[in-house]
């Protein structure tokens, strides 16, 4: 990689943080098993006037997503569940559900032609929603029984989810949702423990993660990044998930923190096959069929896969050279969280980059950001 392009990375980073873009970032890439930028930059927490740390611990949201899903792929190689089964099997009050068919603001309801099965939380098509990507009358049920509180269990928060309507038959479409918090409900049972000891005791601790999990304990919470009070664009105070305490609820969806320096093993980990330092997690041919895409012919709805990408099992990954308003291989594959954080993994340039900062607001030209600079480093 071109020395003088990483620092280019580094110092657009730089200036948006001196123009109050950004509270502050922690920027990583990595290539064929080098580090070639590890950079703290701006603030910590600006308010309080504490600089940004390598080690600072972020909230990062969907990017528990791909981890969640790489847990199930582990039950899976071990025989304790298989994709195919219906989410039925593990949790029943989702045998019976119905299908939303909008009319004007009302609600008509009709029988769900097949019930959802594994694979559809962990792709996407199992017609759950979230309700802060719209306003259709299943988002607002959402809403009105507050589904994202972190006051429930995962597995209430299912009986709760499961008498609510599907936005989609299962199957049918490629819908943003809440499917990967069902997914964790579904480990604690075959798994018979809490999502956050399943993943500790299987990923955290083997990979040596010890900064990972669902919430800050009190003698390393000055590490914590914070946010802006307010929104620089749109002048809306910012509020995320409060980390400093253990949740009822351990979302599978969007409850981890971390850091870069943890993240960035589960990174290599992928980029590795499945193993790393001596510690195998899952088989070179699980991570092929992670990372390829599930997707096939099913619509996508939303604008939050670009042009030119499929989605695989908890991950985006792209699927053709073009279309797509950012650089990438074929392959490559990526997620986001909404507070700010990203990463990617190319495993044809044996790559991986990560952002790490708490800015909402500005995610998405940040992330696109960092792709099109670390792309333009590679020699």
């Amino acid at each position: 990689m071109d020395a003088a392009a990483l620092q280019r990375l580094s110092a657009a980073f730089e200036a948006a943080i001196a123009a109050r873009r950004l509270p502050g970032a922690v920027l990583y890439v990595a290539q064929h098993g080098e580090t070639r930028c590890f950079d703290a930059l701006g603030w910590q927490d600006a308010a309080a006037g504490v600089p940004m740390r390598r080690d600072a611990i972020f909230r990062i949201y969907s990017m528990t997503k791909p981890i969640v899903s790489l847990a199930t792929l582990m039950l899976v190689e071990e025989g304790r569940l298989t994709l195919g089964d219906p989410v039925a099997r593990y949790l029943p009050e989702f045998g019976t559900q119905q299908v939303a068919v909008a009319q004007g603001d009302a609600l008509r309801l009709a029988p769900a032609q097949r019930g959802m099965a594994v694979q559809d939380l962990l792709r996407h098509t199992s017609g759950l929603t979230y309700e802060f990507l719209g306003n259709d009358p299943v988002q607002r049920l959402y809403r009105e029984v507050d589904i994202a509180s972190r006051a429930r269990s995962n597995r209430d928060m299912c009986r709760l989810l499961a008498t609510l309507p599907l936005a989609r038959q299962p199957g049918a479409a490629w819908l943003y949702s809440r499917s990967t918090d069902v997914l964790g409900a579904v480990l604690e049972v075959v798994s018979g423990m809490s999502l956050g000891e399943l993943l500790r005791q299987r990923i955290f601790e083997p990979l040596g993660m010890r900064d990972t999990g669902f919430y800050v304990p009190p003698e390393q919470q000055h590490r914590i990044a914070e946010p802006f009070a307010v929104d620089p664009d749109s002048g809306a105070a910012v509020e995320l998930i409060d980390v400093r305490s253990a949740p009822v609820g351990e979302s599978g969806g969007g409850g981890l923190v971390s850091t870069a320096a943890d993240y960035a093993r589960w990174l290599q980990l992928m980029l590795n096959g499945g193993q790393l330092d001596g510690v195998r997690l899952v088989s070179r041919k699980t991570l092929e069929w992670m990372t390829a895409d599930h997707l096939g012919a099913i619509p996508i709805e939303g604008d939050l896969l670009a042009p030119g990408h499929g989605f695989g099992l908890g991950v985006a990954m792209r699927t053709v050279p073009g279309l797509a308003p950012t650089p990438g291989s074929v392959g490559m594959y990526h997620w986001s969280g909404i507070g700010g954080t990203t990463f990617f993994v190319d495993p044809r340039e044996g790559l991986y980059a990560m952002l790490l900062a708490q800015a909402p607001g500005q995610r998405v030209h940040y992330r696109t950001l960092l792709r099109n600079l670390v792309y333009a480093a590679l020699d």
